[in-house]
């Protein structure tokens, strides 16, 4: 059975040219992602998670390009990211710990003393799931200068993290 649900009739979705073709929503993992406007050489889907914190609900996106129904193996990827987010955020958190405390990074004294706290200052995380087995988790809060302006993306290959930076207007 598929994980996306047939569109429906009305304003969710599109009627004319490729848009058709999309889903309105995708399921996965229980989770509703709605198709989202993007350019046109892209599909994206975007649903919240509720965080069991009581903090804002955590954004998850599944971005195709270029546009088109995602295949089973992107599907997999998101139900697992989904299902297994707060591990994951985990995941990335002990990675910036450990990584940030390289020379490239340019952290400041103040900087590298906040990575011995209990919490990271890396707050408000987003997952973005891409169809090339590659996804993100994107830290939109952050009092390290590297998340100016627009957060800290840690990139994973599959279940482990593979790199991060701070990302600029340039990204």
């Amino acid at each position: 059975m598929s994980d996306y649900g047939a569109p429906s009739s009305g304003s969710d979705v599109e009627e004319s040219g490729a848009d058709a073709e999309l889903p309105a929503v995708l399921h996965v993992a229980g989770l509703a992602l709605s198709r989202v406007e993007s350019p046109p050489s892209l599909a994206c889907w975007t649903g919240y998670l509720l965080d069991p914190a009581g903090a804002a609900p955590v954004a998850t996106s599944l971005l195709i390009e270029p546009a088109a129904p995602p295949d089973e193996a992107t599907l997999q990827l998101a139900r697992d990211v989904v299902s297994r987010f707060d591990v994951f955020v985990n995941q990335a958190l002990e990675y910036c710990r450990t990584r940030f405390r390289e020379r490239h990074f340019e952290l400041t004294t103040e900087e590298l003393s906040w990575l011995d706290l209990p919490e990271l200052p890396l707050g408000a995380p987003e997952a973005t799931v891409w169809p090339d087995q590659t996804w993100a988790i994107r830290f939109t809060e952050s009092r390290l200068r590297l998340a100016d302006p627009h957060g800290i993306l840690v990139t994973f290959n599959g279940t482990q993290p593979a790199d991060v930076q701070g990302i600029d207007d340039e990204q």
